[in-house]
């Protein structure tokens, strides 16, 4: 999937970017205090992004 529509659905999930590292983007929940880091690719795997979800403690993003 493309990493901008994982981004929009992290942010209408309520989180929020906490960094930019060498690679990655850091995310945050603020509600739960959680963090997970977010790669910099066009394309991100989905079994990545549902380790995301997990990470981060919000629903599974399934694209349609």
């Amino acid at each position: 999937m493309k990493r901008k529509k994982f981004i929009r659905y992290l942010r209408a999930q309520g989180c929020e970017m906490l960094r930019e590292g060498g690679r990655h983007s850091w995310w945050h929940n603020p509600a739960l205090n959680k963090r997970s880091a977010v790669p910099r690719h066009t394309e991100i795997g989905h079994i990545l992004a549902k380790k995301i979800c997990k990470d981060l403690d919000i629903p599974p993003f399934y694209p349609p």
